[in-house]
């Protein structure tokens, strides 16, 4: 199977051998403590779809769930990272949507990192995941646990309904331009309903064109227009929409950026994204991110983490 993409740092270890990883994990977990250090040596060099043979693997071997095993015997983050990478990534991102919205109160990040940067078929993919695992549609449970326009933005890309096309209509994009433009600047009040049309149902390429009809027309970015318009959850998801169809890699420095600045660490954030983004766009998220901070990934999470923890993130980045 090839890796899920080409520019991640993680890549399909040569001469793989699902049954001696199989004994390595195995061995890792025998005896009183737990070699973490053998695990990482592991699951971070393999593809997702390398762990999932490591997986069958183990179970026809030992007659147990590796998953099971390893959480028993790991904790705190480097056991989340652990689990995630283990997991297909629909499942993965189901797995932290679940997480977001039980308990007491919402992770609203984790719900706008996934929902605004995945493709229609990969929320479609997830969609019915979640309906099978969890017995409930991700839509009412969204629909439960947020409220107003917020709700609104977020049922909207669970439809998947975005065009994936190429097809730019110069004269559409330029009437979207002035529709937002009098939905916000223009006026007194916000009409997010019209946001909402353009932003969440339109491809990325006629978005582009229409961010640069708006910058023509208003003489500012649609971001700092967002900015200026809403606050709080539904500035977040329309920010990260745009910062999505701008760059994806952009907009995954910089939460990653976030996560690690300022008074401790967002651990969800920073495991989120390295364990979904690892085989897919790493590499291009470091380039981005070395750009815009004048810092390299590798040296951030050298310096916000600490552990076991630590090591295997550092893996995951794939070195300077």
């Amino acid at each position: 199977m090839a890796a899920l993409g080409t520019r991640g740092t993680l890549t399909e270890a040569a001469g793989f051998n699902a049954e001696e990883d199989v004994q390595s994990l195995r061995s890792a977990m025998k005896g009183a403590g737990t070699d973490e250090a053998a695990i990482t040596a592991v699951l971070a060099h393999r593809t997702n779809a390398q762990r999932q043979r490591i997986k069958e693997a183990y179970k026809q071997t030992v007659g147990k769930d590796l998953a099971e095993d390893l959480s028993s015997e790991l904790s705190g983050n480097f056991r989340s990272v652990v689990l995630g990478l283990l997991m297909l990534p629909t499942v993965y991102d189901a797995f932290e949507l679940k997480s977001a919205i039980k308990g007491a109160g919402t992770e609203e990040a984790c719900l706008i990192d996934i929902l605004a940067s995945r493709s229609s078929n990969e929320i479609n993919a997830i969609n019915a995941f979640y309906k099978k695992e969890y017995g409930e549609s991700l839509e009412d449970a969204v629909e439960g646990d947020t409220s107003g326009m917020f709700k609104r933005v977020l049922v909207s890309l669970l439809t998947a309904g975005r065009d994936e096309g190429n097809n730019v209509d110069k004269a559409q994009a330029a009437q979207d331009a002035k529709e937002i433009y009098e939905a916000g600047e223009a006026r007194w009040g916000t009409d997010e309903v019209k946001f909402l049309t353009v932003l969440c149902v339109r491809n990325q390429n006629h978005l582009m064109q229409v961010f640069e009809e708006y910058q023509k027309i208003s003489g500012k970015s649609i971001e700092d227009s967002i900015k200026r318009e809403m606050s709080g959850c539904l500035e977040d998801v329309f920010l990260a929409i745009v910062k999505c169809m701008r760059s994806k890699p952009m907009f995954f420095a910089e939460r990653l950026y976030k996560s690690m600045k300022g008074l401790g660490t967002t651990d969800s954030i920073l495991i989120r994204i390295m364990v979904a983004r690892a085989e897919i766009d790493m590499l291009d998220i470091k380039a981005e991110f070395q750009k815009m901070y004048g810092k390299t990934l590798h040296s951030f999470i050298k310096g916000d983490t600490s552990g076991d923890y630590r090591k295997i993130l550092l893996e995951l980045c794939g070195g300077e």
